[in-house]
């Protein structure tokens, strides 16, 4: 939150010192680490005071008013909460603000949840769904509100259009936590606000709300099985809704004139793309659409497999791989969700497959032959094996070598780390692959970031979390030899990761559970996964509660700067043909999914000391 007070006192503070913009832009660089968009710094500029004298003219100048609400364990924010007390019960009442200057919406395609503003390059989602989806994911997460749901309701208020403009908006479905009002609705919005709030002082309930407790977020592969089999569990938030309207907008467009249409969705990590894989295929499942999802994650694809299809069989057959497709009639399938699609490679073709089918075909192209609409999510930054070559130009150039269209929509949130967006800027920022190099880690309130002297204490610590029930993982760079045959009779896994005296067993290699730990595709998902060291193959694609991350000798801080050390990895997919170039790219890549798979925290550890005082010196002690 950037910002709370009564809404008397921000009128007058807007009226009289009209700087609110500027204070908010100040909170907003102490929090976020960056400058506000000139767009949303003009929308506080314009908006806020609309709905600030509206209160105030309804006689609710009393009413809590915090602005800018970071939604629980992700970067999202709504625009306003008003917080008070209901003026029939005395409960405590919250209203979800979403503050639009729009002066005219259309539907995008006919389709209402999607709506194309003059001024935006791409369609955006209908408000009214917007603003109802905070409410859920609000009710969902924050648990002063898990015994009075009903205390929430949203609106959308566009201030600037009349009627006429955005009619097509309302073919949405407005209910009480999703319903709009336009700027010659101005007396009908003053008397929506009377009856959710009343006359009185609304600082308790604002309270309470802050001080709500955060509930743990729901893990993608505990609630896989009832998403596919069952119904959504998920709350789609903005752009992660858009991206899954667009797929069903492309679904129905298929099947009504016989149209063929790439969708690319690309974001970080935890930005939401496996959870819109998931709500995806749940729907198309429900409704009898064919469609499969397709990984090149052994470990994503087996874990989906034993935890979706645990009851049903051929729910594990949605499951599939990107090299399954070579054979396979085209447009046989209406959609193809490609999750992690930075996996994808040149050719489908290993030294396995039959020579008469190693064509040279691309890959990508196999995949968009397939289905009506191939459906691509992935993440550039996630590149870490040398043939991977999944990103937003070269699918768009696929499509358009095959005159399709290619729609993207890029996912600019996310909900790994606490929903730190602060958190992910600061490893981009330390590996320097993006910003201006390693900063100092300020601590926020959504993440929590520790540093160890050894690894014993790493895993110590690691082990404390565990007590208080929260899961862990240790990790490491891909910097010791993996035994991959263990020998009949041993008694214990072999204990590759060595640290002084300190020895470790990489994460069990297979498709077997042995001597107590779990095979290799359900290390990250299987709680006898801590014992071992998991590799970035085994933690691509999951989260879990705390991140203990080893970094190796590959990836050392020198004087001012990184230096990979190609000799020190052990990766089998580098060879002497590898570029230096590449294996720099990719080694840094590794270590960023390492770093942003905790949800709740990350603890560090570098096997060589410069790097650990260079950590020291910007991870402050607690």
């Amino acid at each position: 939150m950037l910002f709370r007070e009564s809404a008397a006192s921000l009128a007058d503070r807007t009226r009289l010192e009209g700087r609110l913009a500027d204070l908010l832009s100040e909170n907003f660089l102490h929090k976020h680490r960056h400058r506000p968009h000139q767009a949303e710094v003009r929308s506080w500029e314009r908006s806020i005071p609309a709905l600030t004298n509206a209160l105030v003219e309804a006689g609710l100048g009393q009413v809590e008013v915090l602005l800018e609400y970071g939604l629980p364990l992700t970067s999202k924010r709504a625009d306003v909460i008003l917080a008070g007390v209901h003026p029939t019960t005395g409960a405590p009442s919250y209203v979800v603000v979403e503050l639009k200057q729009w002066s005219e919406a259309h539907p995008e395609d006919d389709d209402p949840l999607r709506c194309r503003i003059p001024a935006y390059p791409a369609p955006v989602l209908n408000p009214i769904e917007q603003v109802r989806g905070y409410c859920e994911y609000l009710v969902s997460f924050n648990g002063a509100l898990e015994r009075i749901p009903e205390s929430v309701a949203g609106v959308a208020y566009l201030h600037n259009a009349t009627e006429f403009g955005v009619a097509g908006l309302r073919a949405v479905t407005e209910d009480h936590r999703g319903r709009m009002f336009t700027g010659d609705q101005r007396g009908a919005f003053l008397g929506y606000l009377r009856s959710r709030l009343a006359a009185k002082p609304g600082a308790d309930a604002a309270d309470a709300l802050l001080q709500g407790k955060v509930r743990p977020s729901k893990q993608l592969m505990t609630v896989a099985a009832e998403e596919v089999r069952n119904r959504e569990q998920f709350v789609l938030l903005d752009e992660q809704r858009l991206a899954y309207e667009t797929v069903m907008s492309a679904v129905r467009q298929a099947r009504r004139s016989n149209h063929k249409q790439v969708v690319v969705v690309a974001g970080g990590p935890g930005s939401g793309k496996s959870v819109i894989a998931l709500s995806l295929l749940g729907e198309l499942y429900r409704r009898g659409v064919p469609a499969l999802h397709a990984t090149g994650s052994q470990s994503f694809t087996k874990t989906m497999r034993k935890v979706a299809g645990a009851r049903k069989p051929e729910v594990q057959k949605l499951f599939r791989y990107f090299n399954s497709f070579m054979e396979a009639e085209p447009n046989d399938l209406d959609v193809l969700v490609c999750d992690e699609a930075h996996r994808l490679r040149k050719t489908s073709a290993n030294r396995y497959t039959k020579a008469a089918l190693r064509t040279g075909r691309p890959q990508v192209a196999e995949l968009i032959d397939a289905a009506r609409v191939p459906v691509f999510l992935l993440d550039q930054h996630q590149v870490v094996r040398p043939g991977e070559m999944g990103t937003v130009e070269q699918i768009r150039q696929a499509a358009d070598d095959q005159g399709l269209g290619c729609t993207v929509v890029e996912l600019d949130s996310q909900f790994r780390c606490g929903g730190s967006d602060a958190y992910l800027r600061w490893v981009t920022g330390l590996l320097g692959l993006e910003g201006d190099g390693p900063t100092v880690w300020e601590p926020d309130d959504k993440v929590l970031l520790r540093t160890a002297d050894s690894p014993q204490e790493l895993e110590n610590f690691l082990e404390a979390r565990r007590a208080e029930d929260y899961g862990a993982r240790m990790s490491a760079g891909y910097c010791w030899k993996w035994t991959t045959k263990i020998a009949p009779g041993m008694t214990a896994l072999p204990a590759d990761v060595t640290i002084g005296d300190w020895e470790k067993p990489w994460n069990l290699y297979g498709d077997r559970a042995l001597l107590g730990a779990p095979p290799a595709p359900l290390w990250a998902t299987d709680p006898a996964g801590f014992g071992q060291v998991g590799c970035v193959y085994t933690a691509q694609g999951f989260e879990y509660d705390w991140s203990g991350v080893i970094m190796g000798p590959d990836l050392v801080w020198r004087t001012d700067r990184w230096v990979v050390d190609r000799a020190a990895s052990k990766d089998p997919s580098f060879t002497k043909a590898t570029p230096d170039e590449d294996v720099k790219r990719l080694v840094r890549n590794t270590y960023k999914v390492l770093l942003t798979r905790g949800m709740v925290g990350t603890i560090i550890y570098s096997t060589d000391p410069e790097t650990r005082e260079k950590l020291r010196s910007l991870i402050p002690p607690v």
